[in-house]
């Protein structure tokens, strides 16, 4: 593996979708020390999987932006340009990539109560998969980082949004950075680092200017997810055991 700079702080947030993923990294944006990637690993994905057949913007992303995932992680551990790097990432845009990568990273997995986000990613993608949403993964990975001794920790989103400040003071202090207050609001407009497929997913974001008070979602669970919600729901009980609050 490459030499990584150990005066860099190298965050990687691994998420499932609608999982507020994007409202944090608005929030890291906004440190004057930090410098936010958004989903580098996407075209990677796309490129690798058959979600570019059914992901919105595919063809864009994947002309757009680096479609090879070893050169993806060279950027991740060489980049240097700040002394905070926040990389959000997707849990299973990670595909067959050697891991042994993350060793050199602050890595934060992001969860959500599948009864709230599948009814939101099914919005866009109408018949998601398990690999779509990544509670197994996220399992898969947590067993990966205690294996091999690296750094993790979990968040949820309802808890992150129930206290903002003080689930993030929590992470500051896990990632070896000082908490800052601006990270609790941003101004509610569009960020130079949004992905190309912003437009379909971050709409909600934009029009932000903190993280969202948590409402319980009032909505009959649509029927088609239930088999889905049935699968993801072991997963997700045990990653919110593990989260701070």
């Amino acid at each position: 593996m490459p030499m990584v700079s150990n005066s860099i702080k190298r965050i990687s947030l691994w998420s499932g979708p609608r999982n507020i993923s994007t409202a944090l990294m608005y929030s890291f944006a906004q440190r004057n020390d930090t410098k936010v990637f958004d989903e580098p690993l996407y075209a990677y994905y796309l490129k690798n999987s058959n979600a570019k057949d059914y992901h919105p913007g595919a063809e864009t992303i994947l002309k757009t932006m680096e479609n090879d995932g070893d050169e993806v992680v060279k950027m991740m551990l060489n980049y240097s340009e700040q002394p905070v790097l926040f990389f959000k990432n997707m849990t299973h845009h990670l595909l067959d990539l050697d891991r042994r990568f993350m060793k050199s990273l602050y890595n934060v997995i992001l969860t959500r109560d599948p009864r709230e986000m599948l009814p939101s990613f099914a919005k866009v993608i109408k018949q998601p998969t398990m690999m779509d949403v990544g509670y197994k993964l996220h399992l898969d990975l947590i067993q990966y980082f205690e294996k091999n001794d690296i750094n993790y920790v979990v968040l949820d989103a309802k808890n992150v949004l129930l206290n903002p400040e003080g689930v993030l003071k929590q992470l500051c202090e896990h990632s070896d950075i000082p908490f800052n207050n601006a990270m609790l609001a941003w101004q509610p407009q569009k960020l130079e680092e949004d992905g190309v497929w912003a437009k379909y997913w971050y709409d909600n974001v934009h029009k932000s200017s903190k993280f969202s008070t948590y409402k319980p979602k009032a909505d009959p669970f649509p029927k088609h997810l239930i088999p889905l919600l049935n699968e993801c729901l072991p997963y997700y009980n045990q990653l919110s055991q593990l989260a701070l609050s």
